[in-house]
């Protein structure tokens, strides 16, 4: 009836009202961010830029392996509470620097060399086929910016910080990756490699293995450049195969 018609007309108008009111406050809220009234948040996490201080004392042996972790004077040293600590080495423990005692208190991790050897036979096989993916399927842009990386790394290999060799060789590695174009060998990569820093960094530190490192870099970025899947894969493999031994 007349009824139905005009209960159904009331809803209808509820609804376009509600999104109508929605959309508005999206709209206002962009307007706001766009004219710079409220800015995008482009900060990381305290707990993140907790988690690199903690990553670099644990780099440069500053916290040595299995010393326990003094979770409440290190918050206070850094002047910040025992919850973004906690979150920071939740975020170690996830990479492999950081276990457990049996009574839970955390502690710098020691991996056995065994343990560590055989996860890199895992990434050395991610990343040879990476190497294959990234020939095949990576854009100029990507080849360019890892040819960029290599260059970077060779002009300054005398005078880059143990640390910043090791980032921008991680890099250089992650962008080969992301140029493989699939997405779960990306994923499965991540989690390998989070596990690994310690030892790539050991692996990066030793200056008289440099120049094995940058000769092996520039051979991939060669069979990348050429598109050489064969020799893309052999010298991934090769690279990672160094840094076991």
């Amino acid at each position: 009836g007349l009824g139905d018609v005009y209960k159904r007309q009331l809803l209808i108008h509820w609804f376009f009202a509600g999104v109508d009111d929605v959309m508005a406050k999206q709209n206002t809220l962009t307007s706001l961010v766009n004219e710079g009234e409220i800015k995008p948040s482009q900060r990381r996490s305290l707990s993140e830029e907790t988690a690199d201080k903690l990553r670099e004392l644990i780099l440069l042996e500053k916290l040595p392996p299995g010393m326990r972790i003094p979770e409440r004077d290190l918050a206070e040293v850094l002047g910040i509470s025992r919850t973004p600590m906690r979150e920071a080495l939740r975020i170690l423990e996830s990479e492999g620097l950081v276990d457990h005692t049996p009574t839970r208190r955390s502690r710098v991790a020691n991996p056995s060399a065994d343990a560590l050897a055989q996860s890199m036979t895992v990434l050395a096989t991610l990343e040879a086929l990476a190497g294959e993916l990234a020939c095949q399927h990576g854009r100029e842009s990507q080849i360019t910016a890892i040819a960029a990386l290599n260059s970077r790394m060779i002009e300054k290999s005398e005078t880059m910080s143990s640390i910043d060799f090791c980032k921008t060789d991680m890099e250089f590695h992650a962008s080969i990756v992301a140029a493989s174009g699939n997405a779960a060998l990306v994923d499965t990569h991540a989690k390998y490699n989070a596990r690994l820093w310690r030892a790539r960094f050991l692996s990066s530190r030793r200056k008289l293995g440099r120049a094995t490192t940058l000769q092996q870099h520039q051979d991939i970025t060669t069979a990348l450049e050429t598109r050489d899947v064969s020799a893309a894969a052999k010298a991934m493999r090769t690279h990672i195969e160094t840094a076991i031994e």
